[in-house]
């Protein structure tokens, strides 16, 4: 499965016959929502008084079916205009609602990891983002690739060519399965959802090659081979301009929900040109980080990356600005599907692995490394190296470890935290996983810390 994002340019006719759509769904979503609600809380309220099981209010399903088939009884009464939308719409929000209640209920169950999923919520015409999902009717790209047809919004026109997911579906190597018209930073975007055969794989440029990629602020990567990534830091460069534009938004009348006031004209204005303001920031780091996760997939037949904490990284209040700003978790998640397309493979250290520490010539490990430390220097061998440098060649060592693993243990969230130095060595796995070697051994190549591979590929 395979997105393909474009940017619209509709005519003020066709806005609001896309907002009307995402209204709808809202609509669909709120009544559901409230639906539900009433249902558990009269079921909860006849427990109480000590009505049997068999006697309590019907259930309802909390299914997409489920939800559907009470909407399509109800929405007469709720929402008489019905027809006057797709049948989409109102299933966007009903789907919407579904998903948030499985979560919520997963979640709670611990079927679900993570963070926990609060209980899905009402959305409010003014805050919620417009959005609606098609699945079924007209769905194509027209063929002078600067047109898309959608059910009931008809033909609108893109502000760029649609060539690459076109020339796929006229191949018959994608298939679009559902379309998604969103407005973000104040332009309406249509997203595919394609289903694209990949059968024959391209190799990367280099497939013997290996890479380790140690991410960081003052260099957005530093590879093992010697090339650093700089950072262009986006945000810093913006901050004037939206600390301005803030502080005008600031001077103008906005809403006020306890007096029931709505914001002034002005007021929109100044919101909409720093929602833009955002939305441009956004779209260059998104831009960035794009082209060089790439770059690395295509160019390299194995690429070594870290398992970083960032929610824990961004508790440190200092730096927590600039790590948002780099997006350490957005690269390891594009590499994770695009080393897949090239035919590449990922491999990812286990979170505990003292990179950092360790030095990339004989092995020996540092209890501690603090962080203004930028440069490595080892006192068991003399030497001295950029401590990001050192990192990227110790995670491009662990591709040889888990290549004469075999098949390779696999990471665990359970990894011993405490930095081991020499002669502590422990090689973590799960039964039944081929190991570099038995506990209390030393991995090849002279590594000397616990150590734990994930191959996503």
């Amino acid at each position: 499965m395979q997105a393909y994002r474009y940017a619209l340019d509709l005519t003020p006719r066709q806005e609001r016959a896309v907002l009307a759509h995402a209204g709808a769904a809202r609509v669909a979503h709120n009544w559901a929502l409230a639906r539900v609600k009433a249902v558990t809380d009269q079921r909860a309220a006849e427990r109480t008084y000590g009505v049997p099981e068999e006697l309590l209010t019907p259930s309802l399903s909390w299914t997409l079916a489920g939800l559907r088939r009470a909407w399509n009884v109800a929405k007469h009464d709720v929402a008489p205009w019905w027809a006057q939308v797709s049948k989409e719409a109102f299933n966007t929000g009903l789907d919407a609602l579904a998903r948030g209640l499985k979560n919520w209920a997963d979640s709670r169950s611990g079927k679900r990891a993570g963070r926990p999923v609060g209980f899905p919520r009402f959305k409010s015409r003014r805050r919620s983002t417009p959005s609606v999902r098609f699945t079924t009717g007209a769905i194509r790209v027209e063929a002078d690739r600067m047109h898309v047809v959608l059910p009931r919004l008809g033909r609108l026109k893109l502000h760029e060519s649609a060539r690459k997911l076109a020339r796929r579906v006229d191949n018959g190597t994608a298939r679009i399965m559902s379309a998604t018209v969103r407005r973000d930073g104040g332009r309406w975007h249509v997203a595919f959802t394609a289903e694209v055969e990949r059968a024959d794989l391209v190799a990367p440029a280099r497939p013997e090659s290996v890479v380790g990629v140690d991410v960081g602020i003052k260099h957005l990567a530093v590879l093992s081979n010697g090339e650093l990534v700089d950072n262009p830091r986006h945000l810093v460069a913006a901050q004037q301009r939206l600390r301005m534009l803030s502080r005008a938004l600031s001077r103008k009348t906005g809403p006020d929900r306890r007096m029931r006031r709505r914001p002034s004209k002005r007021w929109d204005r100044a919101a909409a040109r720093l929602g833009r303001a955002h939305a441009r920031l956004a779209n260059l780091r998104r831009d960035g980080l794009h082209k060089l996760t790439t770059r690395l997939s295509r160019e390299y037949g194995t690429v070594v990356v870290e398992d970083l904490n960032v929610t824990g990284m961004l508790a440190n209040r200092r730096l927590a600005r600039h790590i948002a700003d780099a997006g350490f978790a957005e690269i390891r998640r594009q590499l994770a599907y695009k080393t897949t397309w090239n035919g590449a493979r990922l491999l990812v250290a286990d979170r505990w692995y003292p990179s950092s520490k360790t030095c990339s010539g004989c092995g020996a490990v540092k209890a501690k490394l603090a962080l203004h430390e930028r440069e490595y220097t080892c006192e068991a061998c003399g030497l001295v190296i950029d401590r990001d440098r050192n990192a990227s060649l110790n995670l491009a060592a662990l591709a040889a470890e888990f290549d004469t693993a075999g098949s390779g243990p696999v990471a665990a969230r359970g990894a011993d935290r405490k930095t081991r130095t020499r002669g502590q060595v422990a090689v973590k796995r799960e039964p039944g996983t081929a190991t570099a070697g038995q506990t209390g051994t030393v991995p090849p190549q002279g590594r000397t810390t616990d150590r734990v591979l994930t191959r996503t590929h």
